[in-house]
């Protein structure tokens, strides 16, 4: 099946313009819980968020289809909708695209490649617009689900340069966009001298995830070096914490001198 790259378009054009996007991380376990309602509320309300993520760890096919089409109601198809898959078994033809991760900061040979054979030939036959993405996965100060169902050991905390490796030999591999994620429920966000590290190294777009609890936190990652924060607990602790980034997101993006 031909497609196309629109997505992944977006995120060089963005990149190469310096524009700041927000991506919110939604669970479909927890879509029908009240912080998740509130958020989904307030969504519904014309908060513009630039990308929505959906995935877990524990999901199974006909919730997934289920929050899918939830969300497409609430922003009307106008907000792209991207798997995050915890697994081969998270596809379904009710999102935009994929992110087809490859967990290269880890030495699990299945989510390497394992999990993406076994994907391949469904993906091939979908409508889906499939986003090649090296996934790296941070020390965030807390074991995280992540970690565990991967069964790998994340890059310390305070090591920008293996981080740096890391991104370099993923980026010599051909992936186009890298993941720098401390994981669902970490209690440090990725750091500034670590996003700023691999953001130097390798010019592509890049996502950082994880332990984001506050503007502050948001504003740091952005300032560092990240296109596209991911945001998903921390706006199920704090509503508020969305409207705050995409207010500050909005005023520094108008303050560029884009065409």
């Amino acid at each position: 099946m031909k497609r196309n790259n629109e997505l992944r378009e977006l995120l060089y054009e963005r990149n190469k313009k310096g524009i700041k996007s927000l991506a919110l991380l939604i669970d479909p376990e927890k879509i029908d819980k009240q912080p998740s309602l509130d958020l989904l509320n307030k969504l519904s309300h014309g908060f513009l968020i630039d990308f929505f993520f959906v995935g877990g760890s524990l999901v199974n096919t006909k919730r997934l289809d289920q929050c899918l089409r939830r969300l497409k109601e609430v922003t009307k198809g106008n907000v792209p909708i991207v798997l995050f898959p915890g697994s081969v078994m998270q596809l379904s033809e009710e999102a935009d695209a994929i992110l087809f991760l490859s967990l290269i900061s880890g030495r699990n040979p299945d989510l390497l490649i394992g999990q993406h054979v076994l994907a391949a030939p469904t993906l091939s036959k979908s409508k889906l617009e499939v986003l090649p993405v090296g996934y790296m996965l941070i020390n965030g100060g807390a074991s995280t689900s992540v970690e565990y169902m991967s069964q790998t050991i994340p890059i310390p905390h305070n090591k920008p340069d293996i981080a740096v490796a890391t991104a370099l030999a993923g980026n010599f591999l051909g992936l186009p966009l890298f993941y720098l994620d401390a994981g669902s429920g970490a209690s440090l966000p990725v750091s500034k001298k670590m996003i700023k590290a691999v953001s130097k190294e390798v010019k592509c777009p890049l996502l950082v995830g994880g332990g984001i609890q506050s503007l502050e936190q948001a504003k740091d990652a952005w300032k560092a070096g990240a296109d596209v924060l991911v945001i998903g607990n921390g706006a199920e602790k704090n509503p508020s914490l969305i409207t705050e980034v995409l207010q500050y997101a909005k005023f520094y993006n108008s303050s560029l001198n884009v065409n």
